[in-house]
């Protein structure tokens, strides 16, 4: 196995990914019309374990880099501000669930993780 040469929190696909799946999940939390594609989820995990191992990654590196706070922290404000500029306005759910449709009709990243209930 190759011997990763980023740092995680630089590694711009695996974040693209992270920030993706994060913004799905605040969507979905917020607006009672958007739920998670469970088995998309899933395989999307699968994929993205897949290419850490790819990269040089070990499973430890992966597990401490997940659970580490900032990182998190980083993650969730970089998808929040994704969705502000999608159109999502903080205590609005409906602008919520217009972002996340738009985000389905775009095929985005994000948008393959939801489905619309609508």
């Amino acid at each position: 196995m190759a011997q990763a040469t980023v740092p995680l929190a630089q590694e711009a696909h695996i974040n693209e990914q992270l920030v993706a799946a994060a913004a799905g999940d605040i969507l979905r939390k917020t607006c009672p019309t958007l739920q998670a594609r469970t088995f998309v989820v899933l395989a999307k995990l699968a994929e993205l374990k897949g290419y850490t191992r790819a990269q040089g990654y070990t499973e430890d590196e992966v597990k401490v880099f997940l659970k580490d706070k900032a990182q998190k922290a980083r993650i969730k404000a970089t998808a929040t501000d994704y969705l502000t500029a999608a159109g999502a306005v903080a205590g609005d759910a409906e602008s919520y669930c217009a972002a996340g449709r738009n985000e389905i009709a775009k095929g985005t990243l994000t948008g393959s993780l939801l489905r619309s209930t609508e």
